[in-house]
């Protein structure tokens, strides 16, 4: 089976190899975005894992009116090339609108397209269209099959360079639940195939005010996902989740970030192993 490609910034990523796309759920300043994205840039390198920073300028879809959302989008995406430039790392954030698309693809190494919002044609082919590359991101609501649509519309507008991420499914009030399964089925469209780790550890409104979630639950599912075949994964880190401004509580903090991504490691190449013919499994 020839291999699911996309290039981001400077990083080919590959079905091959594991890669990470991680940062803190939202801006809450530049220091911040520089010290998550020089730590993971070195843990990164040390492991040889292909290396994408994502932080939000604007979280658009807050339980509630007085959840933080960033400083937007003019402030935001200039610590994002600022991060990018100084860094040396490329850059990743939502967009929520065609107007967003068209103004973040001339400064986002790749746009993301939030997963309340995949469906939105106009901007699902504006982010492709204005982005070197993108990110879709599979609704709650939606059978992993029905991305195909999503994915569709984005080669449609021109785009080569696509993520397809899961983030886990709707499963009554405030909970989500993932299913593996649905990891292969996404791999079918021919992209590399992201999972959601932190997003699917969430409870959306499981705190009254904000967003719920577990870290512990978090980790579990990264590793499970890369035994499912996960190309790379999506993880929010912050080196303090429990103060945290946005998605604390399913955050994985800084410090453990390093043993959480050699275990990953270390079940990818077991997979691998057990895949090629001629070994054991194969």
């Amino acid at each position: 089976m020839p291999q699911r490609q996309a290039t981001v910034g400077d990083e080919v990523l590959t079905s091959g190899r594991l890669f990470l796309i991680s940062g803190p759920c939202v801006i809450e300043s530049e220091d911040l975005c520089r010290r998550v994205a020089e730590h993971m840039k070195a843990v990164c390198e040390r492991l040889a894992i292909p290396y994408v920073f994502k932080a939000s300028y604007d979280k658009a879809n807050r339980t509630s009116v007085s959840s933080f959302r960033g400083p937007g989008w003019d402030e935001g995406l200039m610590i994002l090339d600022r991060i990018r430039q100084e860094v040396g790392v490329p850059v990743l954030s939502d967009v929520h609108s065609v107007e967003e698309a068209k103004k973040a693809g001339g400064i986002l190494d790749c746009l993301q397209v939030p997963a309340f919002l995949c469906r939105q044609t106009d901007l699902v082919q504006a982010a492709a269209k204005w982005g070197n590359a993108v990110n879709l991101k599979k609704g709650q609501f939606l059978a992993p099959w029905d991305m195909r649509h999503v994915v569709a519309k984005a080669e449609d507008a021109g785009a080569v360079n696509i993520l397809v991420t899961e983030r886990g499914a709707s499963f009554g009030y405030n909970r989500l639940v993932s299913d593996m399964t649905g990891i292969p089925s996404l791999a079918e469209f021919g992209h590399p195939v992201v999972f959601d780790a932190t997003h699917s550890a969430q409870e959306p409104g499981g705190l009254d005010t904000a967003t719920g979630g577990s870290r512990e639950t978090a980790a579990l599912l990264a590793k499970a996902a890369v035994a499912a075949g996960a190309d790379g994964l999506f993880l929010e880190v912050h080196p303090d989740p429990d103060n945290a401004k946005s998605d604390g509580p399913n955050s994985i903090a800084l410090s453990d970030i390093d043993a959480l991504l050699e275990t990953c490691l270390a079940i990818k190449a077991a997979v691998r192993a057990t895949d090629t013919p001629g070994k054991p499994g194969g």
